[in-house]
């Protein structure tokens, strides 16, 4: 059975129920799994012609055999999946990979639903209410809020910071009700997280209540965020040559971890691209070998206004803490909001495809890349949310109206009903104490 190990200390072992149930380790540390071991060689020899639900529950099974019993982790893998990840051509031998064609129209529907399956399986085992703690910038909430709605056993709570999500994000998970709590903070994203992180190492909070995340923190929000990349190469060609090169627009940076993690497993991705708005700790650590966090930002790729990302740790856990050898696989750049909306009103006059901010810096990083290395790879950038979650933005820089999809509507229209609430964590303890 695979242990996972926290990147605080190898020592401290625990199994995936634990971890999951944990989400951060004791000390402070986020959980891996103690081997990312290669593939085995038949995976590959009919992996074109493998349903996204088979190649998913392979990838998962060989990190969880004998975690969850195989019939189990299938009916997760198979809830999770219940949509497609298409890979969209834009330009010669560039792909937007799509993430947004799940419920909330996010990428992180993948991670908050495969995640509410493991706790919803895992609440049935034994009868007693987690709460569930998560910090959002804006699609996570929306994502894990409706993954995890009138889930048996769980209760969630959103923080998010006041005024820094879109409005169609923050009705996402503001106007469900049922036992989903919002709790709108006066701060930035970071803020958020530092709450959740001390609540975890609370030991009043922690005897009174059973508490989980279901940030990328997670690591059963993180495996399953590796299904796609390996579902993009089942989109190219079966017997490709040429290297491809994925660009990643980054905040916290769950989503290259799992990328990376990925190409630990053997996918052939020759290169990564961190793709950051002006929050470039992780850039600037590539370059200078130096990690400097610093207060976030705001800007118009909002999700990505992260000042101190958790899961670096991570990616420095991958690489033994190699600078060398992590720069061997990944570089990193950072774009404005100018360059930003500017590369969104240009691709869409030229090739007639809408990028979401996010997905415009993940272009801009793979852009820059391909032309500096004077690079023929395929390139591909992660698309992560529907333009239209970011309606005010994306018109603004093309110029056009676009129309709300349906299951946006349906949010727009209902009632928000969050919690104000100082940042300050007396403040937060007394509300997961005593007014739950």
């Amino acid at each position: 059975m695979m242990q996972f190990y926290s990147t605080n200390s190898k020592a401290l072992n625990v199994n995936f129920e634990e971890a999951v149930r944990s989400g951060l380790a004791p000390d402070g540390g986020l959980f891996m799994p103690e081997e990312i071991k290669k593939l085995p060689r038949e995976f590959w020899n009919d992996f074109h012609d493998k349903s996204f639900v088979d190649t998913s529950f392979q990838i998962a099974a060989h990190f969880l055999q004998g975690s969850l019993p195989e019939a189990a982790l299938k009916k997760i893998i198979e809830h999770t999946l219940q949509f497609e990840a298409p890979l969209i051509s834009i330009e010669e031998n560039i792909f937007s990979l799509e993430l947004f064609h799940g419920p909330t129209l996010a990428f992180k529907d993948f991670g908050a639903r495969f995640l509410s399956g493991v706790m919803g399986y895992l609440a049935k085992q034994r009868s007693s209410e987690m709460t569930i703690l998560v910090a959002t910038s804006g699609d996570t909430g929306s994502a894990v809020a409706n993954g995890f709605l009138n889930v048996p056993g769980t209760r969630v709570v959103v923080l998010y910071p006041s005024g820094k999500v879109s409005e169609i994000q923050e009705k996402q998970f503001t106007t469900l009700g049922g036992n989903i709590i919002a709790l709108e903070v006066e701060g930035t994203f970071d803020d958020c997280q530092r709450l959740v992180k001390q609540a975890f190492g609370d030991e009043k909070i922690k005897r009174r209540r059973i508490l989980t995340s279901a940030n990328s923190i997670n690591i059963a929000r993180l495996l399953p965020q590796m299904f796609y990349y390996f579902r993009a190469f089942q989109q190219l060609p079966a017997h490709l040559s040429t290297p491809v090169v994925v660009s990643v627009p980054s905040g916290n940076f769950g989503n290259l971890t799992a990328g990376l993690m990925a190409k630990k497993m053997g996918l052939p991705i020759e290169k990564f691209v961190a793709a950051t708005n002006v929050n470039d700790v992780v850039p600037a650590y590539l370059q200078t070998n130096k990690f400097t966090p610093r207060a976030s930002v705001s800007t118009v790729s909002n999700a990505m206004d992260v000042g101190d990302p958790s899961n670096f740790a991570r990616m420095l856990a991958l690489y033994d803490h190699s600078h060398a050898s992590l720069i061997r696989d990944l570089v990193g750049y950072k774009f404005t909001d100018e360059e930003t909306l500017a590369v969104m009103k240009e691709v869409y006059k030229r090739f007639n495809y809408i990028l979401d901010p996010h997905g415009a810096v993940g272009y801009l990083g793979l852009k820059k890349y391909l032309s500096m290395e004077k690079s023929k790879a395929i390139g591909i950038f992660l698309e992560t949310a529907d333009p239209a979650k970011f309606k005010e933005v994306v018109e603004s820089a093309i110029q056009e109206i676009i129309p709300l999809p349906e299951r946006l509507l349906s949010f727009v229209q209902g009632k928000k009903n969050s919690i104000p609430m100082k940042n300050d964590f007396g403040v937060f303890k007394k509300i997961l104490l005593d007014e739950l």
